[in-house]
């Protein structure tokens, strides 16, 4: 048995062989070692906002829908800080999304319209509590609300440089995009992420939920005109964040418009 002594005692055994220190196992946890950057797994959305993952480690070139890139290692007061400590999340966040768009190709408005996403994980609790402090951060396709994931292409670097095409835009099949599901573009849809509109800079506060929502659906109202050649008559909507997503970092707004395809 794992994390015992190697004796065995056997009832009415008349000679026991003495336990020495070597047959000793350890019973505590045991540390993990760092994933590496490039490994490919295939997750599903439950997957997605778990604090750890052991998923197995696929070939790039068969299906998959997640690939490492990035893996950091937390240091000073974050490697002391709790095993579900927000201080740990608010590091990773600040690395590894500036690190998702120099993967992807990304700018700050196209992170916001596309199907992909990435998601993080550290070391189990038990190897936390061994002493395992990495973390890895992986490009997903979709979110943990998505119905499924979809596949990633065998080099998922740059896929969002230029102008990425519609299999990786964001859109939507119905009657408004208030907690829908995002699909690729080139499924039926009603709705497209077209544009995102800045609501504050980098250091201001929080102006407020009320102040955040007017701004985003006049700016959207312009935005998406501008985007459909200023039709007479046109529909739109928008998504806009709240306190917790503004002190993550994000100062943006994302404008849809209606579509009929």
């Amino acid at each position: 048995m794992i994390g015992r002594s190697a004796c065995v005692f056997a009832l009415g055994l008349a000679l026991l062989t003495a336990c020495t220190p070597k047959d000793v196992v350890s019973g505590g946890p045991e540390k993990e070692p760092a994933p590496k950057v490039g490994a490919c797994r295939v997750l599903e959305p439950h997957d997605i906002d778990q604090p750890s993952n052991d998923s197995d480690v696929v070939s790039c070139k068969d299906a998959h829908t997640a690939e490492t890139f990035r893996v950091g290692t937390f240091h000073g007061k974050l490697a002391d800080a709790s095993y579900d400590s927000p201080s740990l999340g608010a590091a990773v966040y600040r690395d590894c999304n500036r690190e998702y768009m120099k993967f992807t190709g990304a700018d700050d408005s196209l992170a916001l319209r596309t199907i992909l996403s990435w998601a993080w994980y550290r070391p189990s609790e038990d190897a936390w509590k061994a002493g395992s402090r990495w973390y890895r951060c992986d490009v997903v396709g979709g979110t943990n609300n998505s119905s499924d994931l979809v596949d990633l292409p065998q080099k998922t670097k740059g896929v969002l440089l230029g102008i990425p095409p519609d299999k990786w835009m964001a859109c939507v099949n119905g009657p408004t995009v208030t907690d829908a599901v995002r699909i690729p573009c080139t499924d039926k849809h009603m709705w497209r992420a077209v544009t995102t509109i800045v609501v504050g800079q980098p250091k201001q506060k929080y102006p407020g939920d009320r102040l955040v929502e007017v701004q985003t659906r006049d700016y959207c109202s312009d935005s998406v005109g501008a985007w459909l050649n200023y039709p007479i008559d046109y529909k739109y909507a928008y998504t806009w964040f709240h306190k917790d997503e503004w002190l993550a970092g994000n100062r943006r707004s994302i404008c849809w418009a209606g579509t009929h395809q």
